[in-house]
This record gives structure tokens, C-alpha cells and sequence, in this order.
């Protein structure tokens, strides 16, 4: 029985540390809108992608995309604020509905799963889950944190794959 409890419980700390870390940051408030789109965020929880910087100012918006559009393109989207001030960047984690690392999500896109502002790229904590959600939700590809660029986020608005 004790080596029963011990397989249980090594399986358990693998599985534990395969995921990502959840992360902490601020909720948006009732009235915080999305710099990029201009949609009132905390209408979609289970969307919000959260850049928090070092002096403990906020920016939320309502999905990775938009997330990635304002990184892509600070002086456009954050006037007078520097990728280098940024502390934190967390997305939600689709299946979980926690707020996780952004730099270490795996993302599907070109599922059947749409966002507020429509083809998203969708979060997941793990490469499993990612491919799970690619599997059961027709997802073309599975991309990480520096494969994102405004050219795929472009063709993605236009629901290119």
C-alpha cells in the first residue's frame, strides 16, 4: 500500500510541476477597457490578459491577441510606457480559468473557439493541454510567446491560419 501511495504521489509532483505557474496580478475593474480595442474587460473573465509594470500600474485587455498586439507595438498602443518597466504579463488559461505566465503559455490558434474580438490565439498552461484543445476544437497550430508577430496577428484577425 505505501509504494501504491508513493507512485500516486511522485505522478502527482510530476504533473504538478509540468504546469505553468499561476501568476498574480490585479482584476480589471468594472470600467477598465481594453487599450487596444476599447471593450470593457472584465465583461470577459475568462478572456482577460493582464501586462502589470513595476510601479504597479495595470493594462487589461480581453484577449491574448490584443495582449500581443499592444507588445508588439508599445509606442502605437502605451505611449510613455517601456517594455523594461513591465513586471508581469499574465493570460488566462483556457481550461482552468487561471492566470498564468504569459511568456510560458502555449497558445492554439485557427480554432473553432472565438473570442470577444473574434480568432484568438487561446491560452494553455501546458503543451498537453494545448494539444488537447488543438485536437477536440479543429486548432491549426500551436505557437509560444516569441512566435507571435503582428503579421500572424494580422492574418489571424483576417481568420488566416
Amino acid at each position: 500500500m505505501n509504494r501504491l501511495w508513493a507512485a500516486g504521489l511522485a505522478a502527482l509532483l510530476v504533473l504538478g510541476a509540468a504546469r505553468a505557474e499561476t501568476v498574480t496580478v490585479p482584476a480589471p475593474g468594472e470600467k477598465d477597457t481594453c487599450p487596444v480595442c476599447g471593450m470593457f474587460v472584465a465583461l470577459y473573465p475568462e478572456w482577460v490578459a493582464t501586462v502589470l509594470y513595476q510601479d504597479g500600474h495595470a493594462h487589461h485587455f480581453d484577449g491574448a491577441k490584443d495582449l500581443f498586439k499592444y507588445l508588439l507595438d508599445m509606442p502605437k498602443w502605451a505611449p510613455g510606457h517601456r517594455a523594461e518597466d513591465i513586471e508581469t504579463i499574465a493570460v488566462t488559461d483556457y481550461y482552468y480559468v487561471e492566470k498564468i505566465d504569459a511568456r510560458t503559455a502555449w497558445y492554439v490558434i485557427g480554432s473553432d473557439t472565438l473570442g470577444p474580438m473574434g480568432h484568438e490565439l487561446v491560452p494553455h498552461a501546458t503543451r498537453e493541454e494545448a494539444e488537447e484543445f488543438l485536437a477536440d476544437h479543429a486548432g491549426k497550430r500551436i505557437l509560444r510567446f516569441d512566435e507571435v508577430t503582428l503579421e500572424l496577428l494580422e492574418n489571424l484577425d483576417a481568420g488566416r491560419f
